[in-house]
């Protein structure tokens, strides 16, 4: 046993100099200098530098690499502009690339769920599972000549003894008492506490990705071929059913054409914004119960799926759902016309997008009999390339530049500014602001309004980047920067204001402790 408890230990050894890095890094950049923003991204690449060196298998498998290239990728997007979605790739990404080394191959997006779910919840624990595993390797190497419990018997009457006889020295030895008094522990405060825990999860979190280990049972995936025996299930029901649905998809897209289109005028006492809001996630939701029927109905294999009718009928209703998702998209885009532009109806749009493309893809999985797990890995395919894209996207950028080009003050054809948004889009709103201060024509209280906003967001910008540093903030500032020194503007008249146009109340006299009272200088002092 002594041959295979060396080499566990010398692997240990290997993994803790490139882990303790990373927690030194880790206290340094956020403990000691109260970094954040960007310096995720630096931290993410110093975790793969650390993941690289210490494990060498990683660096001879190809499918590694690319797990390692995708997590680079996502701590580059940490760098330009932190955002919790590009630290969960960047963290789901390394996961993946210290697990499959010890796959076979990459099988469905499933399984690996599972997997990188066993990761995160065994990290926590796994230093504590190789320590205790390494300390009863090393006591069966040592069997008959050493054992814990031996070792402790034998040292507790000297060890207690020496304790006893020390301190009586110490109380008698000024110069023993000092050297014991500097030996005495740190204070155990709840600063040091919480430092200590700081390093314990950075110690977990890069010892999870060195000293990764698969699950052992895994879930069994849908294979969704065959017959399923349901109830109410056949050859005629579903095919009653799927034309009966045609036919009401076919009215709500008539109906849609006619009046999203222009066509036909509204419905009595609803305006086109009424109409665009109130159908927009009620139809999303009929595209995915319509994926729904068909998946569990219509499974590769079964007689259903066999029948030429009913593939026809599918078909027609896949297409009608996907032009109900456009639908959806466009009364989503009426109303941004009618009223603004939003980071949540971007997601709504981009979302609505997801939808359609999967409907398209049962569509062709249901031609070509592909099985589940092909359509579960094409739609996390088309989900993570969006997903990685939004890591680069600023979305409040895009709503706040729209919302000043369209906005009714600025000559467009949308509703008033909302300058509260662009308030709480913060940086993002920056740069379209200052466009927006400079146009001419503005009625002049507008003018200062925007001003306002403006001016309050670049003076946080500029704080912010002291401790949360990211390219495109400094990118960002240095743009508006350039645009003031061509043309500053005038100085705010109508004083401090907040985003709605009211005067700031003034800010509250700093605190002056009261003077200390004089005694009374009275004839009566000397008595």
């Amino acid at each position: 046993m002594r041959s295979s408890a060396l080499p566990l230990a010398a692997r240990f050894r290997w993994k803790l100099a490139p882990a303790l890095t990373v927690v030194a890094a880790g206290d340094w950049l956020f403990y000691q200098r109260h970094l954040h923003g960007g310096y995720l991204g630096l931290f993410a690449l110093i975790v793969l530098l650390a993941l690289a060196a210490g494990r060498p298998v990683l660096r001879r498998d190809r499918r590694a690499w690319a797990g390692m290239a995708a997590a680079a990728l996502f701590a580059l997007a940490l760098l330009y502009d932190a955002s919790l979605l590009a630290w969960l790739l960047f963290w789901t990404a390394a996961g993946v690339a210290a697990l499959i080394p010890a796959t076979a191959r990459f099988d469905d997006g499933w399984r690996w769920f599972q997997r990188l779910v066993w990761l995160g919840l065994r990290a926590p624990f796994g230093p504590l599972i190789d320590l205790k595993r390494l300390l009863k390797l090393r006591a069966a190497g040592r069997a008959g000549r050493w054992s814990l419990h031996a070792a402790l018997g034998t040292l507790a009457l000297p060890v207690a003894g020496s304790v006893v006889i020390l301190t009586l020295f110490s109380a008698a030895n000024p110069l023993i008492e000092r050297f014991f008094s500097s030996l005495l522990l740190p204070d155990l405060s709840p600063e040091l506490m919480a430092r200590l825990a700081f390093w314990a999860l950075l110690f977990a979190m890069i010892w999870g990705l060195l000293r990764p280990r698969l699950a052992r049972m895994l879930l069994p995936g849908f294979s969704g071929r065959g017959d399923w025996a349901l109830p109410g299930v056949s050859v005629a029901s579903v095919t009653l059913s799927l034309i009966v649905f045609n036919l009401i998809f076919a009215l709500q897209n008539m109906m849609d054409v006619a009046w999203l289109w222009g066509w036909a005028p509204m419905p009595q006492g609803m305006t086109m914004a009424d109409y665009a809001h109130r159908g927009a996630y009620p139809l999303i939701a009929t595209a995915l119960l319509a994926a729904l029927f068909v998946l569990v109905t219509l499974r590769p294999g079964s007689e259903t799926a066999r029948t030429g009718s009913i593939r026809r009928l599918v078909m027609l209703w896949i297409g009608q759902n996907v032009f109900l998702v456009a639908s959806s998209m466009l009364r989503t885009a009426d109303y941004i016309d009618a009223y603004s532009l939003t980071r949540l109806r971007i997601a709504a749009l981009i979302w609505m997008a997801l939808v359609g493309f999967g409907l398209a893809a049962i569509c062709w999985r249901l031609l070509r009999e592909r099985s589940a797990a092909w359509l579960i890995n094409v739609n996390l395919a088309a989900a993570g390339l969006v997903l990685t894209v939004l890591c680069f996207v600023d979305t409040g950028a895009m709503a706040a530049q729209w919302n000043v080009r369209h906005a009714r003050e600025a000559g467009g054809r949308g509703v008033a500014l909302d300058l509260c948004y662009l308030d709480e889009l913060g940086d993002s709103a920056l740069l379209p602001l200052l466009s927006l201060e400079r146009r001419p024509g503005l009625q002049p209280e507008f003018r200062e309004r925007v001003q306002a906003v403006r001016l309050r967001i670049h003076a946080g910008l500029e704080a912010e980047l002291d401790r949360r540093w990211t390219w495109l903030g400094q990118r960002r500032l240095d743009r508006a920067r350039a645009m003031r020194a061509d043309a500053a503007p005038a100085a705010l008249k109508l004083g401090a204001r907040d985003c709605a146009g009211r005067p700031l109340p003034p800010p509250p006299p700093p605190l002056v402790p009261p003077a200390k009272a004089l005694p009374a200088l009275t004839g009566e002092r000397g008595k």
